[in-house]
Order: C-alpha cells, then structure tokens, then sequence
C-alpha cells in the first residue's frame, strides 16, 4: 500500500493547480494516473501486465462495468493503450475520510474487477482464439 498525492489540475490547461492531500491506496500496481480536474478525480488503471491477442478482446468483453456503476462510479474504456485500460471517475469529497474510504472500495472493485475478467477469459479462450 502506497500514498499517492491527488493533485489538481487546471481544468482548461490541464496544469498542475494544486495539492489535495495523500491517500493510501492499496493495490496500487493497476493505477497509472490519478488527479482531480475541477469536477472529478480521475483514476486511471490498468491490468498491470501484457496480454496476448485474443485476450485484449476478451478483457474487455467480460469486464464487469455494472459493479462500477452500481456503486456510484463512472467508468470508461481507454482504447489508445497497449492493455486494456480504463478511467473512473469520482465525485470528489471534501472530507478526508469518506474520501479515502471510497478510494479504499473502489480499489477493492478493481482488484476483484481483474481477478474475475481474468478468470472468466480463461473460461472462454476457445472463443476468442
């Protein structure tokens, strides 16, 4: 578990306008970027290691989107990456402890988010191969 520092940035330059404070964030090997951008805090993330093929397809035909939304979260694809990657994004909270704990669920959702898209193409190789 490490501490990432949510920057804000400028919504129109998209340069640096400021700290809002470290968060601990576990299982922070997926996270590529994070900041906030005036509206919300952005956490992008990946599945932290090369995938064949037929597995990028498959990544993101089972990922479960509906756990992120049903919890309140905006996600996205980010379809210019090698991996597959996303976006979610969060309204961001003024107080310091409701913010973390919602860093501390979301980050509990990507974990089992990948494990599960992993285990589920396994499933369905034949598929895509």
């Amino acid at each position: 578990m490490d501490n990432l520092l949510l920057m804000e940035l400028d919504p129109v330059t998209k340069l640096y306008k400021g700290d809002l404070g470290s968060f601990s964030l576990k299982n922070d090997e997926y996270i590529k970027k994070f900041f906030y951008d005036g509206e919300y805090v952005n956490l992008y993330f990946d599945v932290d290691k090369d995938v064949e093929d037929w597995e990028y397809s498959a990544i993101y035909d089972v990922f479960p989107y509906d756990r992120f939304e049903g919890k309140g979260f905006i996600v996205s694809d980010i379809d210019d990456e090698y991996n597959p990657s996303w976006n979610v994004k969060i309204q961001y909270i003024s107080d310091r402890e409701k913010m973390q704990e919602t860093f501390n669920e979301l980050m509990d959702l990507i974990q089992d988010s990948i494990e599960f898209t992993f285990n589920e193409i396994k499933i369905r190789k034949d598929d895509y191969t």
